[in-house]
């Protein structure tokens, strides 16, 4: 039977999983690496841990899937992180710079000041924040020494992650992105589907260090023999919440999708045009097939699943992600604690670089259940954000239901009370490792071994969803007091 592995390269670990000719999961691995932060606000990565990582569980999930023979690859992987490396030696030049690395607010608010925003922001479908990868990358240039002499006599490379990795899955050989993932750098025209010179030129980044972008299903290129035992095509790549929304078949008009990992992020396909948002929402590339995009709004959550790794790393109140669900359980329903996670910021559509975390509603007989339940309950909050801000821009045509996968959407209780606080429905597949999925399916559906997009529509399938259950007062009174905590935390 042919069989398609998809990378799965995240911020806080590597993942690998063997898909059958049916799309079922046969074998996956998973490895996590460390996470560098330098000063407060700095996150990095070491390029080297992205790679090894990657290769190390690849190699483990095919041998659990019993070595069979794999046709194609198929990439996903965290988006905006930077990693700038030497073409000749493959050595980066500095840390990878993660999408959570807040280190370039002061310059991004100079461009604001000097009237380049809304340039950007026409072009790119992005608003001038940290989170994306171009100013990230001038920073490399700017404070390694030699590193913007070196880019302009074309010795240096850059990339996202999915860059990073095709270059070392061929050996060197292929340096290249897909549309999805040039669509995040903030340095790639949407609409012209190109590298803007004119943003490359204010940022002064050479564009010969820059990828080849591709479609979302194209060849990257082979692997190394070395690597698997033979050369074996790489035939799909997608940024994680694009794989996401593929994933999801969230393929018509109105479809929308949420994915909660590290980060919560909810895609809302928009068509073949691209609606500019008035919400400081992203207008961004969903997928690329046959030189076609099809285009999203975005709200980006920094932080979701990483609040309860606040709650096991930094409190230290549990062990384990699973504890979480039945220690909220047990909090008191008379204290209404509210967490707002801005750890790293507030993303959209508050987009607020220097908000800091705060808990609002504590009382002498605060524990670590209430603790927890506010952290799962400002998963579902945020998302209520992102889902008005989305309405206030594009109206789908009737009622959607909101598709979730990620790691946090296994939990009945956060998902519960995300359809209590939307007043809406709310979809969980019986695949929830949804980003994979669509990689390979991107990889599978080119050469024609997993059916064309109307039939892997067809084949999604629901493994329970979730009915609004909250009165509407109450909704309406929870809700009522998240904004007054946000704008409190903003004003801080």
């Amino acid at each position: 039977m042919t069989h398609i592995l998809a990378i799965d390269q995240g911020t806080t670990s590597s993942r690998a999983i063997v898909f059958d000719g049916a799309m079922k999961p046969c074998g996956s691995a998973q490895e996590e690496f460390p996470q560098h932060f330098p000063q407060s606000g700095w996150v990095e990565h070491d390029p080297a841990d992205l790679w090894a990582s990657t290769a190390a569980t690849c190699r483990a999930a095919i041998e659990k899937c019993g070595n069979p023979r794999i046709e194609a690859i198929g990439i996903t992987n965290q988006r905006e992180t930077v990693v700038v490396w030497d073409r000749k030696t493959g050595k980066p030049v500095h840390n990878a710079i993660v999408w959570q690395d807040r280190r370039t607010a002061d310059f991004c608010r100079e461009l604001e000041a000097a009237g380049h925003a809304d340039m950007i922001t026409a072009r790119t479908g992005l608003l001038v924040d940290p989170y994306f990868s171009a100013t990230k990358l001038k920073w490399i240039l700017d404070h390694v020494d030699g590193a913007r002499d070196r880019a302009q006599a074309g010795d240096l490379a850059f990339g996202t992650v999915d860059s990073w990795l095709i270059w070392n899955l061929t050996g060197g050989a292929v340096h290249a992105t897909d549309a999805t993932n040039a669509a995040r750098t903030m340095l790639y025209d949407i609409h012209k589907g190109r590298w803007s010179q004119t943003i490359c030129g204010l940022f002064d980044i050479p564009m010969a260090m820059l990828p080849e972008v591709k479609d979302c299903a194209a060849d990257f290129g082979t692997t190394r023999p070395d690597l698997f035992g033979r050369p074996i095509p790489i035939t799909g790549v997608a940024g994680d919440q694009q794989a996401a929304t593929v994933g999801q078949a969230c393929f018509e008009p109105g479809m929308m999708k949420s994915t909660y990992g590290t980060g919560c992020f909810a895609l809302l396909n928009t068509g073949d045009k691209p609606v500019a948002s008035t919400q400081r929402l992203l207008t961004t590339i969903a997928y690329q097939l046959d030189g076609k995009p099809t285009y999203a709004l975005e709200g980006s959550i920094f932080i979701a699943g990483a609040v309860v790794q606040w709650l096991r790393d930094g409190l230290k109140i549990i062990r384990d992600a699973k504890e979480t669900q039945p220690l909220a359980e047990r909090a008191d329903p008379g204290q209404q604690v509210i967490l707002v996670p801005a750890f790293t910021g507030l993303g959209a559509p508050y987009w607020s670089p220097d908000s800091r975390g705060a808990i609002y509603g504590l009382t002498r007989n605060s524990g670590p259940a209430e603790l927890a339940r506010a952290a799962l309950e400002s998963v579902g909050f945020q998302t209520r954000d992102l889902l008005e801000a989305m309405k206030a821009d594009w109206e789908p045509k009737g009622e959607t239901a909101l598709r979730v996968d990620g790691g946090m959407s296994a939990s009945d209780y956060a998902m519960q009370f995300l359809s209590d606080i939307l007043g809406a429905p709310v979809d969980r597949p019986k695949v929830l490792e949804t980003t994979a999925l669509g990689a390979a399916w991107l990889a599978g559906q080119g050469p024609g071994i997993y059916p064309d997009m109307a039939g892997f529509a067809k084949d999604w399938a629901l493994d329970r969803s979730f009915a609004p259950s909250m009165e509407d007062e109450d909704r309406a009174a929870r809700y009522d007091a998240w904004r007054r905590a946000v704008k409190a935390t903003m004003s801080l």
